[in-house]
């Protein structure tokens, strides 16, 4: 195991032929009613009840969700407000979504550990949310043999689909989103690596851009960055109702 890196999560396992993946909680399936207040969703349960589950999701999550859909819920924690969390959606005719956007971090953290992400491999020590001034960077590599810099890294999920086999980023206006950009940029000109990894949360799509046509300062910023110095990296997932599964590279399209 990578010095500081946490325990290997219970769920997350290495799928042969795939890559590093993780393992979802039971799922209970239903239909969405509706999505409301960011953070809220009514669905039917297939058994009848009508539920409203946690939406871990602050975006539009345009083109993931609609009423009607198919999803998938967890059952929440003991003691919690809401007793579902959803995590899963998927159009009729189409691929599914991975709503929660909680999973791709770890997903992600247990690849780097692993050394399955080339670009991120050969580091001995490996820390998730470490805070560095007023920003937290999901992960945070030192110790590699052959560089000496430490690596800032920031995890985007991405589910937004805008062509065939194309996604993009961010579904929302987001100035948080281009704060990280601006601290990954200060970072990479400070010495360091820093490095910004989209994982493409549905199964199809194989390629990244930008969403300029929802937030053009954030494809400015990725631009910048990227003429900064950082590295942009997409990574495709595979889905089912059991797994979640990093897979192999994706392309970036920065114009």
């Amino acid at each position: 195991m990578l010095s500081g890196a946490r325990p290997r999560s219970q769920g997350i396992r290495a799928v042969r032929g795939y890559g590093s993946g993780m393992r979802l909680p039971e799922l209970i399936p239903g239909t969405l009613l509706r999505r409301y207040k960011r953070f809220l969703a009514d669905v039917a349960l297939d058994d009848g009840r009508e539920v409203t589950a946690w939406c871990p999701n602050p975006g539009r999550m345009t083109s993931c969700m609609a009423p009607g859909w198919r999803v998938w819920l967890s059952a929440a924690p003991p003691g919690r407000k809401l007793a579902w969390t959803w995590e899963l959606s998927q159009d009729p005719d189409g691929p599914l979504v991975l709503v929660n956007t909680q999973h791709p971090n770890a997903v992600v953290a247990e690849a780097v550990a692993a050394g399955i992400v080339g670009p991120l491999a050969g580091y001995r020590s490996l820390r998730r949310e470490v805070k560095q001034g007023d920003s937290r960077f999901d992960l945070v590599l030192d110790d590699h043999p052959d560089d000496p810099r430490r690596c800032f890294v920031e995890v985007k999920s991405a589910t937004l689909r805008v062509a065939p086999g194309l996604a993009a980023f961010p579904d929302a206006v987001t100035a948080r989103g281009r704060k990280h950009l601006d601290h990954l940029s200060a970072l990479a000109g400070h010495g360091h690596r820093a490095v910004l990894l989209f994982a493409l949360s549905r199964d199809d799509c194989d390629a990244l851009r930008p969403a300029d046509e929802i937030d053009p300062a954030y494809g400015d910023a990725l631009r910048a960055a990227a003429a900064a110095g950082v590295e942009i990296l997409a990574r495709q997932c595979r889905l089912s109702t059991t797994d979640v599964v990093l897979t192999g590279p994706a392309t970036v399209r920065l114009r």
